[in-house]
């Protein structure tokens, strides 16, 4: 089991149906507005929930209209330090905070910040849609993405005849399309699917998603990485399996679940909840938002799969929110 099977085990469990996977847990909450909640808020942070911070923005202003939010979208790396300066009162990231950025917001107020787990995303491995590639496993992402080959490959893999093409593709070079270090997408594929290794210099570094989508998708010979929810017509998402002659997995929102795609993950929004004071109504009434049937519904439409009322329901209780 992967890691993020074992993470997401109680969200697949209490699924209505295992095999609905974009449908809305029916055991959670519709959203009723309540009085007094007005004010800013400004997110800082990643740039793969860009979208899904916008929507959500806007579904809260339907009950909140007084309500402004300004969204800045430069990379996971950017919210802890806007968190840590008080700039930012999100912090959406697609990776974890590390170890370093909770030591230095704890050092700043003497308690860690808390993740709101909001979505479930898969990282899609896109090609041009004319690639005729089916398959990759990690350590063929490795390979191709990667300078230090840490899953085990005797070589990189350079063209797509040495992943597996024949005929006019087999001497047509890889170009690779990737995020800068700022983004959680990148520390994310580099911890699971380049197994701890180094990127390659011949990635070429992109300051957004959409942008390493549009990179593939003006490139015949490409192969980059991004949110699945990027994706667009003039690209595909290779199935991916967890090692060489595994079986193969499409990043569809079932198998981002269950664990059975090998590169999912949670996507998180840090914020600052000091543990002695209870959390402000602006943002309390947001949270509570993500985690309504309105909330979870904006999460389908950005393309990312929602989470569960098991899932909600602890965070809730992180907040001090939970009835």
């Amino acid at each position: 089991m992967t890691r993020i099977a074992a993470l997401l085990a109680a969200s697949t469990a209490l699924m209505a149906a295992p095999a609905v996977a974009q449908t809305v847990d029916p055991n959670l909450p519709e959203y009723e507005a309540v009085s007094g909640v007005s004010g800013n808020l400004v997110s800082i942070g990643s740039d793969t929930l860009n979208n899904l911070m916008t929507l959500w923005s806007e579904g809260f202003r339907g009950f909140y209209p007084n309500v402004a939010v300004q969204i800045q979208g430069a990379g996971s790396g950017t919210a802890p330090p806007a968190l840590v300066e008080g700039t930012a009162q999100f912090g959406p990231m697609s990776r974890p905070m590390r170890g370093t950025e909770i030591e230095e917001f704890e050092a700043r107020f003497g308690y860690p910040p808390i993740p709101l787990r909001g979505a479930i995303d898969g990282i899609g491995v896109f090609v041009h849609k004319d690639n005729p590639i089916e398959c990759l496993s990690l350590q063929q992402v490795d390979a191709i993405f990667s300078s230090t080959r840490s899953g085990g490959a005797d070589a990189a893999i350079t063209t797509w005849g040495e992943a597996g093409l024949t005929g006019e593709w087999a001497e047509r070079p890889i170009a690779m399309y990737g995020r800068n270090s700022a983004s959680g997408t990148f520390g994310y594929l580099r911890e699971v699917a380049l197994f701890g290794g180094d990127f390659s210099a011949e990635v070429r570094e992109q300051p957004g998603s959409s942008t390493v989508i549009q990179g593939v998708a003006a490139d015949i010979g490409g192969i980059g990485y991004s949110g699945i929810g990027y994706a667009t017509a003039d690209v595909r998402a290779i199935a991916i399996s967890a090692e060489p002659g595994g079986e193969c997995f499409e990043p569809t929102a079932e198998h981002a679940g269950s664990g059975n795609y090998p590169i999912a993950r949670f996507l998180y929004v840090y914020m600052n909840v000091n543990p002695n004071e209870p959390l402000e109504p602006l943002r309390a009434e947001f949270v509570r938002y993500v985690y309504s049937q309105s909330g979870q519904a904006d999460v389908i439409r950005a393309g990312f799969i929602p989470v569960v009322a098991a899932i909600a329901n602890a965070d809730l209780q992180a907040f001090g929110l939970l009835d």
